[in-house]
């Protein structure tokens, strides 16, 4: 799951800065909210595993909801937590800032790195389909819809207060 948000906010920002005609990823991002609907498609060469999913992410700095395979992700850049409303069970961790996999922040710093692994299928003017291959021949291809970019609105969205969830939630805490 932490390597499926990770590519997926990687490639949602790296894209965004090469569809929007050669605009630098923080001209466009920085100082904005911005949320999507995506769909999400995982498959490897020579393999017959494939996955697909969709749902919505909301990114603002460091922080950033992801909701999709049934799962609701929220960070607020320091603890991430995972919620599982079927399952009522909710999990909090620290982030680690090292790994791009786990923390979406770094990938501004880091996009430019791959962006020779991108390929751009077709772009609007809310909506991206692209396709990311990695050197052990994973790809993964995300059509991005109803891009929206908003004024911040702080970090108040992106943290849980684990008192408000149900008491039927079982949480486990591994910060």
């Amino acid at each position: 799951m932490k390597r499926i948000v990770g590519i997926f906010l990687f490639t949602l920002l790296a894209l965004t800065a090469r569809a929007q005609g050669g605009i630098p990823l923080l001209d466009r991002v920085e100082g904005h909210r911005v949320s999507f609907h995506y769909t999400y498609s995982l498959s490897q060469k020579g393999s017959e595993f494939a996955a697909v999913t969709d749902g919505d992410v909301t990114v603002e700095e460091n922080a950033y909801i992801l909701e999709g395979l049934g799962l609701k992700v929220i960070s607020d850049g320091v603890t991430r937590w995972s919620l599982d409303s079927d399952a009522m069970e909710a999990v909090a961790e620290t982030v680690e800032k090292e790994d791009i996999f786990t923390n979406p922040a770094l990938f501004i710093g880091a996009y430019k790195d791959y962006m020779d692994k991108i390929k751009v299928n077709s772009q609007g003017s809310d909506s991206l389909d692209v396709t990311l291959t990695l050197d052990d021949e994973t790809r993964a291809r995300f059509l991005l819809q109803g891009i929206v970019y908003q004024d911040m609105q702080g970090k108040s969205d992106f943290s849980i207060d684990e008192k408000s969830l149900s008491k039927e939630y079982v949480i486990t805490d591994l910060r």
